[in-house]
């Protein structure tokens, strides 16, 4: 009976059992609407309850390896604790607290796998799970839009294959099927350059995943894979340049992002129409008014965190009300951000993910290994589609957002480099 104790703490310090904890944790947060279509809420509330258990058994049996101060990045810290301090003026506290409740969940996932999964690990693991939905949802599209010809409601399957789209597959619908795609493309694609997978598995799961994205037939998708395409192209430039001018060409390629954005607002309607997304465009418009006019009664503090709208409740059911629609976020995670946590939210959610971006960017600019673009591109693709939907502020986008800021943070954080002075640091006598 004495072996039963201590096999168990060996079991949760085992590295077989991390990679199964990963693979759950990010296939529960892909599979989320299908999950709560399949369970409910509540069925689909406990596993990640369950998870977070069990990664908090993880912590412990392996207290060792890690330090209260290299958990999780500051700056991230921060805006938890504000998001929560937004329910003492929220409308319904309680709400609120479950809301926060609902992104520490990711949050905390997010950070186990950070700390006992490297980069190349959780590639496999990313790329593992969306191999499977992404074929899923292709059979799923198959299986309405052409053997039976009928849509399939409980999934928001349309089934609209035969007709060339757009699609869903398991995710609800065609921009976060399009987004998911996005994220499994550049996934694939690492897999494929670190040979951590099989040629043929690669080929395969590179043109399912542009399948997906092409059939979803979303304006928006197609943006994205332009803002990916580019990212890439300038991420590969920056590292063949040769160290000494490096910082150089990483202030001019700088420069052209911003004045190509800026170009970007001041041409948009035009850009619009030729991708053909008025409708779209002039929903989210009306929608972004409404919202910063009511932002401009709390600029500072926001209504409260609340993450996805609820049914009832000011101001969303406002909001629905003035649009016209049932929209459950504010299809912008700034513009979310700032109805919600008010423009001191805005800016550590600015910072948090800024610094993630920078430090991932630099990390894959000076390292060798093709690994380290992985999280660079993956938060491209999310701060790209935070522009036109809130995906961003939980479930799997939040997840793999938290996933790069830990593991970037250990890298080039402040924490890394005072541990670098400990280690160079000659021996006391």
């Amino acid at each position: 009976m004495r072996g039963v104790p201590r096999s168990v703490p060996e079991f949760l310090r085992s590295s077989e059992f991390a990679a199964a904890f990963a693979t759950a944790a990010i296939g529960a947060l892909f599979t989320t609407h299908l999950l709560r279509q399949l369970m409910g809420d509540a069925g689909f509330g406990s596993i990640v309850v369950t998870l977070c258990v069990l990664g908090g058994a993880i912590l412990i049996a392996r207290r060792e390896e890690w330090r209260w101060l290299e958990l999780m990045p500051t700056t991230l810290a921060l805006l938890m604790l504000w998001l929560l301090a937004t329910s003492l003026w929220s409308a319904s506290p309680p709400a609120s607290v479950a809301g926060w409740l609902q992104l520490g969940g990711p949050t905390f996932l997010a950070i186990v796998v950070a700390q006992f999964r490297d980069t190349l690990q959780t590639v496999r693991a990313t790329g593992d799970v969306l191999r499977v939905l992404l074929t899923t949802s292709l059979g799923v599209e198959l299986l309405s839009g052409i053997l039976l010809d009928l849509p399939i409601p409980f999934l928001g399957v349309a089934g609209n294959l035969a007709t060339g789209g757009p699609i869903q597959g398991v995710f609800g619908t065609r921009t976060q099927l399009g987004l998911v795609a996005m994220i499994a493309l550049v996934t694939f694609l690492v897999e494929w350059r670190t040979r951590s997978v099989s040629p043929g598995t690669s080929l395969f799961s590179v043109v399912m995943a542009a399948v997906c994205a092409v059939f979803t037939a979303s304006p928006i998708v197609l943006v994205m894979a332009v803002v990916v395409g580019g990212a890439t192209g300038i991420l590969v430039l920056v590292r063949r340049t040769p160290p000494r001018t490096r910082p150089t060409v990483q202030i001019l390629l700088a420069s052209a992002v911003v004045v190509t954005l800026l170009l970007v607002s001041v041409f948009r309607r035009p850009l619009v129409h030729w991708l053909n997304a008025e409708p779209d465009f002039l929903a989210r418009s009306q929608l972004w008014n409404a919202v910063l006019d009511l932002s401009a009664l709390r600029p500072v503090q926001g209504w409260g965190w609340i993450g996805t709208w609820p049914d009832a409740g000011l101001p969303f059911s406002y909001l629905r009300f003035l649009t016209d629609s049932g929209h459950a976020s504010a299809l912008n995670a700034w513009v979310d951000m700032l109805l919600q946590a008010g423009s001191v939210g805005v800016a550590l959610f600015a910072a948090f993910a800024g610094l993630a971006l920078a430090r991932s960017w630099v990390t894959a600019s000076e390292r060798r290994s093709t690994m380290y673009t992985w999280s660079p591109l993956i938060l491209v693709c999310l701060l790209s589609d935070s522009v036109v939907t809130s995906s961003l502020l939980g479930g799997y986008g939040w997840f793999l957002l938290v996933v790069c800021a830990s593991r970037t943070s250990l890298v080039k954080g402040w924490r890394s480099r005072i541990d670098e002075r400990f280690r160079s640091a000659p021996p006391q006598a």
